[in-house]
């Protein structure tokens, strides 16, 4: 590409905006839409804003001079266009989707009111920040919060309320919190936190409606015939790629949308990155292969043509701070498969836990909650797949060893 090329990126998040600065270090200026009016933020801060610990221009990402803000309704392949809500045309050489993701939305009755088209007064998805405003509205010493999810976002969103005063009860559907990423030793050490704070978690039980009076929410009733009074309800199941505009522009798309190495759509003229994306198979959802994926695109788009999207093993982080601190980490195969060799530490004064899975004399994974010193070292080990020493005391060493890292 020459940088007489128009580069169009949709989508102002971590990876539209990280590709949009990189490209202008190479000398590529490009045109960022973003459909929010606020200033691009980073979304993996948003419940230390609802929290109260940050406040929303902290989180902020510098964003590049060319920002059109505006809604992005349809992809002219043909003229090689892309066509704004307000009618503004933009063309482009080179497009580039980092249109994200939404809110998985649980099918309960009553989560939708039919009349105005949006949800009942009270209930809240937690994925923009006016869904985080929003919040932040409307919480407050002692209101009622239910929180529907207990992954990654649903502890979240459980934790910053508690820590705003709210009686925050929490259901998930799964058998253990943050059931994907954490084994049960791990979610039972998040599990105790959250009741520290004051949450009431509710595990392997199954939310069936919203109930509202007047358009304002009151309840969350439950599969048992058990009620849940509720001031706010918050919606914390997850996350699906954002895809309607690539489907709608005819590329191909299953989970996300599909790329390959150049992450490439079907379409040699468009690429994709972050969450909307779907590589090989995988669905990252995470900040670390957007970001990747936006500094490979950036290099491609500038003529390194060597450069390539070969995947991402990606480590998932929880970092919840304050008073009542939380950190944890996640990564690879938590757990272990017949014959594999498990390391594990706990100490339940201290409420730390660590556990390592070694297979074929390498680091497969691990679980790190409490203190993190040494979660560097061992995700090293694992990103490089390299065979541990047979004696196996320099990793018990990395886990006892608090301060290295």
């Amino acid at each position: 590409m020459t940088s007489n090329e128009r580069v169009v990126v949709i989508g102002s998040g971590l990876a539209g905006v990280r590709l949009a600065r990189r490209l202008g270090e190479l000398g590529m200026p490009a045109t960022l839409v973003g459909e929010e009016e606020h200033t691009p933020y980073n979304r993996v801060l948003l419940a230390e804003v609802l929290a109260g610990r940050y406040a929303p221009e902290v989180i902020a990402l510098p964003a590049p001079a060319e920002l059109t803000r505006g809604r992005v309704v349809r992809i002219d392949r043909e003229m090689r266009a892309v066509h704004l809500a307000d009618g503004t045309e933009i063309a482009y050489d080179k497009l580039v989707l980092a249109t994200g993701s939404n809110p998985v939305l649980p099918p309960l009755r009553g989560l939708w009111d039919p009349e105005r088209h949006e949800f009942p007064d009270g209930v809240h998805a937690f994925r923009t920040m006016d869904d985080c405003l929003g919040l932040s509205k409307a919480v407050r010493p002692g209101v009622r919060a239910v929180v529907i999810g207990g992954g990654l976002l649903g502890v979240s969103a459980a934790r910053a309320l508690a820590l705003r005063g709210a009686q925050v009860v929490l259901a998930q559907q799964g058998e253990r919190l943050m059931e994907r990423q954490l084994d049960p030793s791990a979610s039972k050490l998040v599990r105790r936190h959250l009741v520290d704070l004051g949450v009431e978690v509710h595990t392997e039980t199954r939310v069936r409606a919203v109930r509202s009076v007047g358009g304002t929410v009151r309840s969350v009733a439950m599969a048992d015939g058990y009620a849940l009074d509720a001031d706010l309800v918050v919606i914390a199941c997850g996350v699906h790629p954002r895809v309607g505009l690539a489907q709608d522009a005819g590329l191909a798309v299953h989970k996300g949308v599909i790329v390959d190495e150049e992450l490439r759509t079907s379409d040699p003229h468009i690429h994709a990155i972050g969450d909307c994306v779907q590589f090989e198979g995988t669905v990252y959802g995470l900040a670390t292969p957007a970001l990747e994926q936006a500094d490979v695109l950036a290099e491609l788009l500038a003529g390194n043509m060597a450069s390539r999207y070969t995947g991402t093993r990606a480590l998932t982080r929880l970092t919840l701070a304050g008073a009542d601190f939380l950190d944890l980490a996640a990564f690879g195969e938590t757990e272990p498969r017949p014959g594999d060799d498990v390391i594990q530490l706990a100490d339940a004064t201290r409420g730390t836990y660590r556990k390592v899975v070694v297979r074929d004399d390498r680091l497969v994974g691990g679980v790190l909650v409490g203190e993190l010193g040494t979660v560097g070292t061992l995700a090293r080990a694992w990103e490089g797949a390299e065979p541990l020493p047979t004696n196996g005391a320099p990793l018990l060493h990395l886990l006892t060893n608090d301060g290295g890292s």
